[in-house]
């Protein structure tokens, strides 16, 4: 039996326990048991950590770029020498194998290293002379308290895509992740103040919807980053729309692979595995969907496909031979095996069923073993909706633009990938194809932290991406000064709007 223990939030620089009276269960995906009882906050938690986040933010404003970029690079190192311990409470609270898990911690320090330059980044633009003795000038500056709103799925990474770039520019952060896994976002919130950062700047509040209103309904939240299902993106951007905030909200995916018959096989099957059941294909950049162009292409990826598959056999999360661990929830569990018999009903060749599968000694563990879909087609509810579990479906195409069709119709326009040996068809597919981010012989195209990550259509409402120069943006507002230094004759001239006169 998994020792409970009690998940806090954390505020003003300490743990806080929770008041509401309420808990949720945390568990073990590997044995199904209750390993902890989270908080969950309720309206008057949520709007008491704003304000001790309202008041932590002015000073902070205050402590200049270079000094927060010293507390960056000195949480970066701390990320560096903890990655261990990170990695195995993340792996146990979501299921992901402590690789994964050291991936999810890695590509999140990725773009803390990028907000590490943030003095250059928060530079504006100066015009000397615009006018008789007159300069003009602009200035990034924070907006001042800001939420982020997590999944479950990247525990770690999307939390850092959010509060490296907001704090950076001077912001204070409330943190609402995922109630399944909380563990990691209060350590990270913990080495966050261990590098450096005032009390009370970062809080990480745990909670349902209740805590998710009381964000999107608090005056003083300014702006609201969400990752999430796209139902709940497209309520968190319209509630906090509506409510006169900036929002970016992140949806679901289905992703394409197009693989066109010159690519290289062997390393498409490579690409396949890994970026279909890595992780359980709990990510909204898997790759669910294989689109092989021409018959001969469809039978050859099959062919080379099922051997690997076949190989593929889940297993704990701190297992070191496991390619993939378990699905975060029984209910996840459910939803998954619901696609995969809505699919067998729909009419699609279930190759490989991965449901029923029992680990021994893990029994009642979150299990799914690799499934493989043949013969799938659009008009399939299994193929229009998210399945985010360890399912491929095989959707055959006879050329390119019906291949590139089914991903620009697609309701998610996350990523898609493209695998060929020909440049030309990769440079029109990658110019053409409606969908935010696209990969050519890359599987999961999630651009390095310079850049920006977004989707297009259900997949993202509002019109600002994550990280990158993209989130300096989001995170901070723009002041702009007319400044005026007369001397001479330009001392006695009024200085008016012009006219036509």
């Amino acid at each position: 039996m998994t020792a409970q223990r009690d998940v806090h939030h954390f505020i003003n620089g300490k743990a806080a326990p929770g008041t509401s009276g309420r808990f949720g269960d945390i568990y073990d995906p590997n044995t199904g048991e209750v390993q902890a009882k989270v908080s969950l906050a309720s309206k008057s938690e949520m709007d008491q950590a704003i304000e001790i986040a309202k008041n932590a933010q002015v000073a902070w404003a205050q402590v200049n770029p270079q000094r927060r970029a010293r507390v960056m690079f000195k949480f970066k190192q701390l990320l560096e020498e903890n990655m261990d311990e990170l990695a195995r409470l993340l792996s146990i609270e979501h299921g992901k194998v402590v690789a994964d898990a050291k991936g999810d911690i890695q590509r999140g320090m990725e773009v803390i290293e990028f907000a590490c330059g943030i003095p250059h980044l928060l530079k504006g633009e100066f015009t000397e002379g615009a006018g008789p003795g007159i300069d003009v000038y602009s200035m990034r500056q924070p907006l001042g308290v800001v939420a982020a709103i997590t999944p479950f799925n990247f525990p770690a990474m999307i939390p850092m895509w959010m509060f490296g770039v907001a704090l950076a520019c001077g912001n204070a952060v409330i943190l609402k992740p995922s109630e399944k896994d909380p563990s990691v976002p209060v350590r990270l919130a913990e080495l966050m103040l261990e590098a450096g950062l005032p009390e009370g700047v970062l809080n990480v509040v745990h909670g349902d919807k209740e805590a998710v209103d009381a964000i999107l309904d608090n005056d003083d939240i300014k702006a609201v980053s969400f990752v999430g299902s796209s139902d709940i993106a497209h309520y968190v951007y319209s509630r906090g729309t509506a409510n006169a905030k900036r929002v970016q909200a992140m949806g679901g995916a289905k992703n394409h692979g197009v693989i066109m018959p010159d690519a290289d096989m062997d390393q498409v099957v490579k690409d396949l595995v890994g970026s279909a059941y890595g992780s359980a294909g709990e990510r909204c950049m898997a790759l669910p969907v294989a689109v092989p162009v021409g018959e001969g292409t469809a039978e050859r990826l099959i062919e080379k496909l099922l051997p690997e598959i076949e190989n593929l056999v889940p297993g704990h999360s701190h297992d070191p031979d496991a390619i993939y661990g378990p699905v975060v929830s029984q209910a996840h569990k459910e939803k998954v095996e619901s696609y995969i018999q809505m699919g067998v009903d729909e009419g699609a060749t279930l190759i490989k069923d991965g449901r029923g599968l029992k680990l021994q000694g893990l029994e009642n563990g979150y299990f799914i073993g690799p499934s493989l879909f043949d013969n799938v087609t659009a008009d399939m509810q299994s193929y229009r909706e998210e399945i985010f579990g360890p399912v491929l479906q095989i959707v055959r195409a006879n050329e390119l633009e019906e291949a590139a069709a089914l991903a620009s119709n697609h309701q998610y326009g996350n990523g898609v990938a493209i695998f060929t040996r020909n440049g030309l068809a990769a440079r029109e597919f990658a110019s053409k194809v409606n969908v935010g981010m696209v990969g050519v012989n890359v599987p999961i195209p999630v651009p390095v932290a310079y850049h920006t990550f977004g989707g297009w259509k259900r997949s993202a409402f509002g019109d600002s991406n994550q990280h990158g120069f993209e989130g300096v943006r989001f995170f901070t507002k723009i002041k702009t000064v007319t400044s005026r230094w007369p001397s001479g004759e330009v001392a006695d001239q009024a200085f008016i709007i012009p006219t036509m006169q």
